[in-house]
Order: structure tokens, then C-alpha cells, then sequence
């Protein structure tokens, strides 16, 4: 254990003590410089990052794509937070609250802003009439799991994973809460999943969508690389769950959009076209850069 800790009687910002992230947490919202951000040809503008939080919207779109809805062709441009793109002035009018993703509808008279991730899966799930079920209890079920995670997972990121990961230092009565908690939800997710094939039952959902990217990367050590810390195989019903839903090809596209991580072939950073996945992933980029 650390020593102990007496909070000052006021609390002020040190910038110096953020840890690998100091350069872009703050204290205060609002833009720091003036930044426009750029427009496609689609109606739906997508401005994020392949995060897990990213990749629940790209699986989304591409989802919607694959099932035929048309209208659902996006353009998807990178937004560096390591940079502080979110905190540019086109960025915080879309997103106030500065965090990746935020999704600018522009097929009514005036363009529809949707921040925050599952707001964004239920604006789609709502505005296509898919991936949301019909049946009144299967909804509320999707609904309630949908929630669940975007109330759940802050204890998996920005608890277990910051102190874990990401410190400056070692805590380890923070660790210890967090991944206890942390497994908590696991076996809420397993036990729910040993009598489910998806969270809302025998129905694929914007659920599935949203919890996938967190619980299914942590179970497959690709998170905080903390498979063996967690045990995370004694999750057997959550690791069938996660193959699952991996193997749907606009899940395995939806992955690769905004990516800027891992092997080059699966990093398509921007998305303007279907066509961009065969013909502009970074490999290729790069290949041509070193042809030219």
C-alpha cells in the first residue's frame, strides 16, 4: 500500500501529476483552438477513433450497410485525441463533452448532432428500424444491457484499466477494487450469456454491439494485457459469445475503421466508401508512399 493521502481542504489542478494522459485531461470543457472539421458526401458524418468506444458505432453503420440499408453510407474521419482533435471548436460544438465518438446526421433541413456511444446505437437503431427488437420485453432487454454497459464500463476503462495500465505508479488498493469489480461484471455477463446466445436473448442487438468491443477484447487479452491477471478463460460462456459475434464480416470491417493501431492491413483510418476497405488500408497507403 501507498502512504496515506490527506486531501488538501480545496482541490487544485497539477498537470504534472495526469500520468500518461496528462497532456489531455483538464479540469474545464470548451475548445482550446479553432479547428473545422471536415465534411464527406454521406449524410452521416462519423468523427472518432477505433477505441472501443469507436468501434461499437463503425460495427453499427456497417452492420446497417450489410443488412441493405443504403442510407446508412457514412464518411468516418479520424479524430487524434493524443493530439487534442477533440477539443477543437467544430468538435465541441458536435460533442461538448469532448470525447470520441460524436455522430453529425445531415439528412434533415439542419444538421442532428448524437454524442455519446449508445445514444448514437439507439439514434441508428431508431432511425432504421434495425438491430433494436420489435418485441416490447426483448427491447426493454436490449435496452436495459445497452445501459448497463455504458454505466458499467468506466469501472473496466477508466478504473481497472488506468490504475492497471496506464499509472504513473502502482496503487494496489485501486487495482484491487477495480478488478474485483471488474470481474464482477464478468460473471454478471457469463451467467447472463450460459441461458443467452445475445444479450437480448436469441436476437443479435445494438447491445451486443455495445458491450462487444469492452468485454469481448478484455476476455481475449487484447485490453490492458490482462488475460491472466483476470483469468479471464474461466468466462467460458462470454469467450463463446465474443467468437461469435467476431466472425460477422461487418464486425471484422467495422473493426478496421479508424484504426490506427496493430497490423496496417487492419487499419483503415478514414472511411469514405465500401470500397476504401480493398483499396485504402494503411498497408497500401504505404506501399504506394514508398513506390512514389
Amino acid at each position: 500500500m501507498t502512504d496515506a493521502y490527506e486531501p488538501p481542504r480545496v482541490w487544485t489542478w497539477n498537470k504534472e501529476s495526469g500520468g500518461r494522459f496528462a497532456n489531455i485531461n483538464r479540469p474545464i470543457a470548451g475548445p482550446t483552438h479553432d479547428k473545422e472539421l471536415p465534411v464527406g458526401k454521406h449524410p452521416l458524418q462519423l468523427y472518432s477513433l477505433g477505441t472501443p468506444n469507436g468501434v461499437k458505432v463503425t460495427v453499427m453503420l456497417e452492420e446497417l450497410l450489410a443488412t441493405g440499408h443504403s442510407g446508412a453510407e457514412y464518411d468516418a474521419w479520424l479524430i487524434n485525441i493524443g493530439s487534442g482533435d477533440q477539443f477543437g471548436s467544430d468538435y465541441v460544438a458536435a460533442n461538448p463533452n469532448s470525447k470520441i465518438p460524436v455522430l453529425v446526421d445531415r439528412s434533415g433541413a439542419k444538421p442532428q448532432r448524437v454524442f455519446e456511444s449508445g445514444a448514437i446505437l439507439l439514434y441508428l437503431a431508431e432511425k432504421f428500424g434495425a438491430f433494436l427488437p420489435k418485441d416490447p420485453a426483448k427491447r426493454t432487454e436490449a435496452l436495459s444491457w445497452l445501459f448497463w454497459q455504458m454505466g458499467a464500463t468506466p469501472y473496466l476503462g477508466g478504473g481497472f484499466g488506468h490504475f492497471y495500465a496506464y499509472a504513473p505508479f502502482k496503487i494496489e488498493y485501486a487495482i484491487d477494487r477495480f478488478a474485483m469489480e471488474v470481474k464482477r461484471q464478468l460473471d454478471v455477463l457469463d451467467r447472463h450469456l450460459a441461458e443467452n446466445a445475445y444479450m437480448a436473448g436469441d436476437e443479435y442487438s445494438i447491445a451486443d454491439m455495445a458491450i462487444w468491443p469492452w468485454y469481448g477484447a478484455l476476455v481475449k487479452g487484447l485490453v490492458y494485457d490482462a488475460g491472466e491477471f483476470l483469468s479471464v478463460q474461466d468466462y467460458t460462456h462470454v469467450q463463446r459469445w465474443t467468437d461469435m459475434i467476431a466472425e460477422r464480416p461487418a464486425v471484422k470491417r467495422g473493426r478496421m475503421v479508424n484504426r490506427v493501431m496493430g497490423d496496417p492491413a487492419s487499419q483503415l483510418r478514414e472511411r469514405h466508401d465500401a470500397s476504401d476497405f480493398d483499396t485504402k488500408t494503411q498497408d497500401k497507403i504505404e506501399a504506394a508512399a514508398a513506390k512514389a
